[in-house]
């Protein structure tokens, strides 16, 4: 039986053609997944900052539940338009991703059902451990896909969601402005690594 050798070379170029590949993947229509959260993100959270702000009613922070509007227009159009490859970057991406939505969908069943145990229902720690998760899987990305700038640049998320979580304990109360520092922190770790990709996507075509 004939053996093929796979020398080192060989496996270094099939990882340079997955990450390729991979970025190429990322781009949905004139922006990529990371464009479609950060910039829900930040304008939910001027709406909902300013709704709370000058009502100082906080019932207006449910329209933070219109986050997983991207997640459903985004699924659609994947169906509609799949990669033509798909490479075990890609999936471990989807894979990473599917685990950070499970544990926003389960923090949001655990603070219901803890709520109704204890005769409050508070979504307070949803802003804080809603940006570490973000900030989690951007970066665990950025590893997949070898970008630095999607690894570092969540870390300004984590020290605003360390922030809110020592405020919490310290000052015992959140603010409106806690909105407003979540949209930011969502320019910072995604809005602004999206469009720095695609402009690398777009050259990368335009070569081949």
């Amino acid at each position: 039986m004939k053996e093929n050798t796979f020398s080192e070379k060989d496996s270094l170029e099939l990882i340079s053609q997955m990450l390729k590949q991979t970025k190429q993947n990322l781009e949905v229509g004139s922006g990529n997944i990371f464009l479609y959260y950060g910039y829900s993100a930040f304008v939910i959270s001027v709406i909902v900052f300013g709704l709370v702000y000058f009502t100082t009613n906080p019932i207006w922070a449910a329209l933070w539940f219109l986050m997983f509007v991207p997640n459903i227009i985004i699924g659609i159009k994947n169906k509609k338009e799949k990669p033509r490859v798909v490479t075990y970057m890609d999936k471990a991406i989807i894979n990473t991703w599917f685990v950070i939505g499970t544990l926003f969908f389960l923090t949001i069943i655990a603070i219901i059902i803890l709520g109704l145990c204890m005769d409050k229902i508070s979504f307070t720690l949803m802003l804080p451990l809603g940006l570490l998760y973000a900030a989690i899987g951007t970066s665990i990305t950025g590893i997949i896909m070898n970008e630095k700038i999607l690894v570092y640049t969540p870390l300004f998320s984590f020290f605003i969601a360390i922030y809110m979580l020592l405020a919490l304990n310290l000052q015992n109360g959140a603010t409106a402005f806690w909105h407003l520092y979540f949209g930011v922190a969502f320019v910072f770790m995604m809005v602004i690594p999206g469009h720095i990709i695609n402009r690398k996507s777009i050259r990368q075509c335009s070569k081949n």
